[in-house]
């Protein structure tokens, strides 16, 4: 008998597998050392690795090769399968958050710098070759992305994900899915679902509401699943409404696969399933943790063996074999539906020509140009490098390649390649023969800026996983970080400031008037203190390996910046939680020190051209509304503009948010020339939950707002429904 779907193959392959094999499908392994004993101290019964990749460069002279990771993983897999009755392989997974993790893999701008190109088709192409470079080794699954909404940045993690808006998260995040997945990498959006709390602190207990949830936090994960073809899902740490999120029925069977109609398998967050016992002490030991877990949809516990737990819940009869068999059943669909089954092994020779190719380069430098945005420039920029003479350079970021440290490289091993520039590396070289480059530290800076023609700083953020912030400022006099939470993946790593960041910058802009200041970093700042005396300010995130070019050519004018901010920017710390949907306060929003308005609103970024606009239309069908403007290039650059449309509803059965992005649409028009956009709003857009929390698209008076940003408004239109039907108005 022939089987057609992998569903009928997965099924029939469970049916020949004892209990033993059936677990181990379940259970996991992580090994550090991969040294001589490597296989040895592996345990190829497993169905789940960490792969070798990840740890092959540390300790090394050199990093090891595309090639030697292929290798490593093919011989992981034809022991593993050597070692089942059924021949089955392993999954290897990895991380991939901006890049393949597993060494030294093309390197694409962080997350929020990606978000920042609000460019969805740009960020598909940049996880196709993330996944390209993925399944050329043998990595098979990757943990990401990351679609948590980010609306206190003080969460150390704001890099990580694509900023504060449902509807751009969703969109990069099955933008993502679809790229990875399209090279049979299975996708494993993360953390499912609401990961942080009070005080952006990581993974605190969740007091989310339920239409909160519904609204906000679980719809970029709902896209993920419907339009991105997820075929994981990585349960977050934390507990919400009472459970945690690992052992959460309501989330993870419910939810994911009663309504949103989940394939895949579920993941527990790297000792999560632990955590049920150990953290939130919902069980007496760990074996019931496992228990609780599986029965309720998680699958694989990772990152290591469970197998013997499994086995006592087994045993002790709490699970069962309907259990076990649902939950294998699975994961073996999904080995059939990546074609793993069929073709488990990759060709090392092809990984080393796939890996860093130059079209992923070109791609890298393409995001980095696009992610990176202007928010303030009196005049200062572009330069122009007929002009200067000297530039002085300042902040220790400056040497450093700029891909930020968190899930950047491999294990024990910071991300690195020869042909890979620091800002000052590559300002140096592009300004060979036209004008010097002098580097100072910071005590210097009074006496090097003066002398220069222009100024700039290159600041330092500390964050990341286990770094949330209580405090905004650019960090001064830090000493070394110890071991964080996140040691597990990368190894220790330590970031340091020696020096007061802000006084650094107001000594500089007193020394020299063309004083530029370029963030690095993956969240927004408290620039309250200098930003007055700066005349540029130049938000670069982290841009990736090819970010110092990008960096050096928009300083110049080379390339126009186009970069919006996906992430509302405060003025102080005071002000968080800020972000632009937030609903009426009822009373007002202000404070005694400010009106509550931020320091740059969401989806906000400056030009070194101007737009005009012009020729507005409006027309609705059964499929939505339609808007239509011109826009013209008034300006003396060739330049791209963003153009955002946002929904106010009023008159609706449940209060609304004061304004939510709804479209958006990113458009390139030479200089002197106009072009013609339209923006659809469809039936989607006029879709809320009304009070008994059914989802429709109810009654309601909406007002359409295209800008420039949030606040930057160049046109409004009024529309209505009633017995589901759009009407525009007026």
């Amino acid at each position: 008998m022939e089987f057609t779907s992998t569903y009928d193959k997965a099924k029939k392959l469970l049916e020949k597998m004892s209990v033993d094999e059936k677990i181990y499908q379940l259970s996991a392994q992580m090994i550090f050392s991969v040294n001589s004993d490597y296989e040895q101290n592996r345990d190829h019964r497993q169905g789940n690795y960490r792969n070798p990749g990840h740890f092959m460069h540390y300790e090394r002279e050199q990093p090891a090769s595309a090639k030697e990771v292929a290798e490593r993983i093919n011989l992981d897999v034809r022991l593993t399968m050597d070692a089942h009755p059924n021949a089955i392989p392993p999954i290897e997974h990895g991380e991939a958050l901006h890049g393949a993790q597993w060494g030294m893999a093309t390197c694409f701008p962080q997350p929020i710098g990606m978000a920042s190109t609000f460019d969805d088709d740009l960020i598909g192409r940049v996880a196709n070759a993330i996944g390209k470079e993925c399944a050329a080794v043998g990595v098979r699954q990757v943990l990401s992305p990351v679609v948590n909404i980010t609306r206190d940045c003080r969460w150390g993690r704001t890099m990580e994900g694509f900023g504060e808006d449902v509807l751009l998260t969703s969109n990069m995040g099955a933008a993502m899915c679809r790229g990875l997945q399209d090279n049979g990498v299975i996708a494993t959006p993360k953390h499912f679902a609401d990961n942080y709390s009070h005080g952006g602190r990581d993974s605190n207990y969740s007091e989310t509401s339920e239409r909160t949830m519904r609204e906000v936090y679980l719809k970029p994960f709902e896209k993920c699943v419907k339009d991105g073809g997820a075929q994981s899902i990585m349960a977050a740490y934390n507990a919400w409404d009472g459970i945690p999120c690992s052992s959460n029925r309501r989330l993870l069977t419910d939810i994911l696969r009663n309504e949103w109609g989940f394939d895949g398998f579920a993941v527990s967050d790297y000792g999560g399933v632990e955590g049920v016992h150990a953290v939130h002490h919902l069980t007496d030991s760990e074996w019931r943790a496992e228990a609780e877990c599986i029965k309720s949809g998680l699958e694989i516990n990772l990152p290591q063996s469970s197998y013997e737990k499994i086995k006592r819940a087994y045993d002790e009869g709490a699970i069962t074999d309907e259990d076990i068999d649902r939950a294998v059943l699975r994961v073996l669909k999904v080995k059939y539906d990546i074609g793993l089954m069929d073709d488990p092994f990759v060709d090392p020779d092809a990984a080393s020509k796939i890996v860093r190719c130059d079209e992923h380069k070109s791609l890298a430098l393409e995001c980095a140009r696009s992610s990176i945005v202007l928010l303030r420039n009196n005049g200062a920029l572009p330069l122009h490098r007929d002009r200067v003479k000297r530039i002085a350079v300042f902040g220790a970021s400056a040497k450093d390649v700029p891909v930020g440290k968190n899930y950047s490289g491999p294990y024990g091993r910071t991300w690195e390649s020869e042909d890979a520039k620091t800002p000052l590396q590559y300002l140096s070289e592009y300004l060979d023969g036209y004008a010097e480059v002098i580097f100072a530290e910071d005590e210097n800076i009074p006496d090097i800026a003066k002398i220069c023609d222009a100024a700039i700083y290159f600041t330092t953020q500390i964050e990341g996983e286990g770094m949330d912030r209580s405090d905004i400022r650019l960090p001064k006099n830090v000493k070394k970080r110890q071991e964080d939470e996140n040691a597990i993946i990368v190894g220790k790593y330590e970031i340091e400031v020696t020096v007061d960041q802000e006084q650094s910058i107001r000594k500089m802009c007193s020394a020299n008037s063309n004083s530029i200041v370029v963030l690095l970093g993956g969240s927004p700042v408290d620039m309250t203190a200098w930003m007055d005396d700066c005349n540029a300010i130049v938000e670069a995130w982290y841009p990736g390996e090819q970010g110092a070019r990008a960096i050096t050519e928009i300083l110049f004018g080379d390339i126009n910046p186009s970069g919006k901010l996906p992430i509302t920017f405060p003025r102080n710390v005071g002000q968080l939680p800020l972000f632009y949907s937030a609903k009426p306060s009822g009373r007002g929003k202000g404070y005694i020190e400010n009106d509550g308005s931020p320091l740059y609103p969401f989806g906000y970024g400056l030009s070194y051209t101007k737009f005009a606009f012009a020729n507005f239309g409006k027309s609705a069908d059964d499929k939505g509304v339609t808007l239509s403007l011109s826009v013209e290039n008034v300006g003396a650059f060739d330049g791209a503009e963003l153009l955002q449309v946002y929904v106010s509803g009023r008159n609706c059965d449940v209060v609304m948010p004061s304004k939510e992005l709804k479209a958006y649409k990113r458009i390139f028009v030479p200089r002197g020339e106009v072009k013609t956009v339209e923006l659809q709003l469809t039936h989607e857009a006029f879709c809320y939950y009304d009070r008994n929390m059914k989802y429709g698209m109810h009654d309601g008076d909406y007002k359409l707002i295209i800008g420039t940003s949030c606040e930057d408004v160049v046109y409004t239109a009024e529309a209505s429904v009633r017995s589901g039907r759009i009407n525009l108005v007026g």
